[in-house]
């Protein structure tokens, strides 16, 4: 599966924002899919992520409340909308396949995940 993430930008603080993932070349639908951020001088880190059917999903305490993961399994496209936005949540936006079918655990670590897309730029103004 290739991924293609898109939709970042320069947004002030409190404000929102929309990415979208393309996946292509795969079965999209039997993998959860989720958002990881890489800010400048730190390690990359889990955001959001939603199971391969789109009914559950789960989030990091710093994100937990503003933002939306969300997929169409048809369209094989997953989305995060990012809402009440703050200045620590500026980083780079990458989203990921998970590297094991049908999981059935809330896959967090970058290890399982085995396809990645370019990353997408968010600053958050303040």
């Amino acid at each position: 599966v290739q991924l293609q993430a898109y939709g970042g930008g320069l947004v002030q603080a409190g404000g929102s924002l929309s990415l979208s993932c393309a996946a292509s070349g795969g079965t999209f639908s039997r993998y959860t899919m989720a958002w990881f951020r890489q800010a400048p001088g730190k390690e990359r880190e889990f955001v959001a992520g939603i199971m391969w059917g789109g009914e559950f999903t789960y989030y990091a305490t710093s994100v937990k409340d503003r933002f939306a993961i969300s997929r169409d399994n048809a369209k094989n496209t997953v989305s995060l909308q990012m809402n009440s936005l703050k200045p620590e949540d500026t980083a780079i936006y990458y989203c990921a396949k998970a590297r094991e079918q049908w999981g059935s655990g809330y896959q967090s670590r970058s290890y399982e995940f085995d396809s990645w897309g370019q990353g997408t730029l968010v600053t958050v103004s303040s």
